[in-house]
């Protein structure tokens, strides 16, 4: 059985768990940004990061903030010429799996 990484961390640290959560909405909070903007920058951040999971929950994310399918795919493909070809082609799936999921 497969299970949520993020839940695991929540059932395993709790308290941990707790104030990751605080800083989470502490961020999702800051002005200046609208929450669409915000998760089209994390899909771009953890594409950077090679973190296919984390591209595919905030396309999850991005989809419910009203992101296109054409911008999820963009913030990916923004890490070309920084990360590489490799990059893309790891997280890119990714993205488009979390799109289409909901």
């Amino acid at each position: 059985m497969n299970k949520n990484p993020y839940e695991v961390f929540q059932n395993e640290c709790p308290e941990l768990a707790a104030s990751f959560n605080n800083l989470v909405a502490a961020q999702r909070d800051l002005k200046g940004l609208d929450p669409k903007t915000k998760q089209l920058i994390n899909i771009a951040i953890q594409t950077a990061n090679k973190t296919p999971m984390g591209v595919k929950m905030h396309a999850v994310m991005a989809k419910k903030s009203g992101a296109t399918r054409e911008e999820v795919v963009g913030a990916v493909a923004m890490n070309l010429h920084l990360s590489g070809l490799g990059t893309v082609l790891e997280c890119l799936p990714a993205a488009v799996k979390g799109f289409d999921e909901e």
